[in-house]
């Protein structure tokens, strides 16, 4: 039994990339959609497509390579973890690697990326970092 599904779907991602695959497909849930939706808005990700049925659905996800074959993600970290859990104030929601880079965070009013979330003066739980 997974204890954290979200790590787990990192680490299912980490692994495509480093042996070059065009996409993963992962088991599906609500919060990995969201997560996906802002990867794929921060132009991370090449898209996402939900197949199957009821309980029977899965993620396939697309990964993004640059020309010369690299990947348009260089590190995929998960911050909150189920025995620590990291939340920001909209405050100290500052931008993350000089803008660079992109947190996803759960916050009242859904799950949204860092910048949108201080456009919107609100805070919430980090869940994954990525660059």
């Amino acid at each position: 039994m997974l204890t954290d599904p979200i790590s787990d779907m990192l680490t299912r991602i980490r692994n495509a990339i480093l042996v070059h695959h065009p996409q993963v497909t992962i088991p599906h849930s609500m919060l990995k959609e969201a997560v996906l939706k802002v990867l794929k808005q921060e132009g991370l990700l090449f898209g996402y497509e939900v197949v199957g049925e009821k309980i029977k659905k899965s993620l396939v996800i697309g990964l993004k390579y640059t020309d010369e074959g690299k990947s348009t993600i260089s590190v995929l970290r998960k911050v909150s973890r189920p025995g620590r859990r990291v939340y920001f104030g909209s405050e100290n929601l500052k931008p993350f690697r000089s803008g660079l880079g992109v947190r996803v965070v759960s916050t009242s009013k859904g799950v949204m990326s860092d910048t949108i979330a201080r456009k919107e003066k609100i805070g919430g739980e980090v869940l994954v970092e990525a660059w």
